[in-house]
């Protein structure tokens, strides 16, 4: 198959959409984000962590008091002597202590029952929801690569420190910058030289075919730099984690990236967005224990993250693509649902609980109907953190969450 015909194809199949770099986003070192010193005042820092694989919500911030939780979950329910509570009938996962701690000075935000209209189920179109904050129509751009583009579009501005740059971070005009880490895994078929051939240009062609080939050099350095070809120092030293994403990229542990978002902060860069992640939560069976597990390696980096960053304008958001059913499956797991929890710690978010939680006998085909919407969640982030209008960014979205 010669270049060009292979590269059709490739493009065809979603290997430039799943890299995240139609939009020209680029590697860059540790070193290059530890310099960026743009220009003041700096305002305030937006942490982003997505929790890959749909999160059960409700073995999360646990219903406990409700009878129905029991009733729909015989063996994955917790007892009462068991969870960490909150309030209003509401606990804590046993295994997020650092979570509930920060809960109890007041500085972890639980927003309950966010989601969107006619919930998709499938990872993939959801997770493209949630990063696009487009639900009725397929988008080709994140919610903050859209803010990017009306801050500047330095790529430096929006930083993540997962092997490709998220959909989130990818704008019409601008893309956010990679730091990237763990392992990155080329398609069946293609090598080095071949992704090399890939991204050279082509005399006579289209525009589309010149940026795809443009795409694929970018995701070539991307891979040099995650092989470590380009070491400096030990900017480049990073720990394999566990699969950041149902296609199976890597990504460093959780702990890794927000060390590296701290050493960032405390450095003084310029930049106001930054993007990590954790996956793992597609628990189908067997779920209890593991969920504990991975929401222990949630719990300790994130918590004492938030502890050092007291005293800094930094807010930290964390969502998942969707929840799981109410009712627990013949496995001791739980199917892919729709509503779920969104957690806010940080500088100016007032700790407690907010919004509604949804009704657990009230439901949608056996799902969670949503009390808040995602865009709600993001527009006060755009607008309180960010200090932009949410309402080009969100195509006109009027709502904006409050803490009244």
């Amino acid at each position: 198959m010669d270049t060009l015909t292979r590269r059709r194809f490739l493009t065809a199949g979603g290997v430039v959409a799943a890299g995240a770099l139609a939009a020209g986003a680029t590697a860059y070192t540790l070193r290059d984000i530890l310099g960026f010193s743009g220009e003041e005042p700096r305002g305030r820092i937006l942490v982003v962590v997505t929790l890959y694989g749909g999160n059960d919500g409700l073995n999360t911030v646990i219903p406990y008091a409700d009878p129905a939780y029991a009733a729909n979950r015989p063996q994955l329910a917790y007892p009462a002597d068991e969870v960490l509570p909150l309030d209003g009938g509401l606990a804590l996962n046993p295994a997020l202590p650092g979570l509930h701690r920060l809960y109890g000075d007041g500085r972890l935000a639980v927003v309950q029952g966010v989601g969107y209209p006619r919930p998709d189920r499938s990872h993939f179109r959801s997770m493209d929801i949630w990063q696009t904050a487009s639900p009725e129509r397929p988008a080709t751009t994140g919610w903050l690569g859209r803010w990017l583009d009306t801050a500047g579009g330095d790529p430096r501005l929006a930083v993540s420190f997962e092997p490709v740059l998220p959909p989130l971070l990818a704008g019409a005009r601008s893309a956010g910058a990679t730091v990237p880490g763990g392992t990155l895994e080329l398609p069946p078929g293609v090598t080095g030289d071949v992704l090399t051939g890939l991204g050279a240009p082509s005399a006579g062609e289209s525009p589309e075919r010149a940026r795809a080939a443009a795409c694929f050099a970018d995701l070539a350095r991307v891979r040099d730099l995650v092989a470590g070809t380009a070491p400096e120092e030990d900017d480049q030293e990073q720990e394999a984690g566990e699969p950041a994403t149902a296609t199976g990229g890597q990504a460093p542990a959780l702990e890794r990236q927000l060390a590296l978002v701290t050493r960032c902060i405390e450095a003084g860069a310029a930049t106001r967005v930054y993007s990590v992640s954790l996956g793992g939560f597609d628990l189908h069976a067997d779920e209890k224990k593991a969920q504990e597990a991975i929401l222990a390696s949630l719990d300790g980096p994130l918590a004492a993250f938030v502890d050092r960053m007291a005293g800094r304008e930094v807010v930290v958001a964390v969502y998942s693509e969707f929840g799981r059913r109410v009712r627990a499956n013949a496995s001791d797991g739980t199917d892919h649902g729709t509503a779920a929890p969104v957690l806010l710690l940080g500088a100016g978010v007032p700790g407690g609980l907010h919004g509604h939680a949804p009704s657990l006998t009230d439901l949608d085909d056996g799902d969670l109907r949503h009390t808040t919407d995602f865009r709600d969640v993001y527009a006060m982030l755009l607008a309180d953190v960010l200090g932009a209008d949410p309402e080009p960014i969100l195509g006109g979205w009027p709502g904006r969450l409050t803490f009244s």
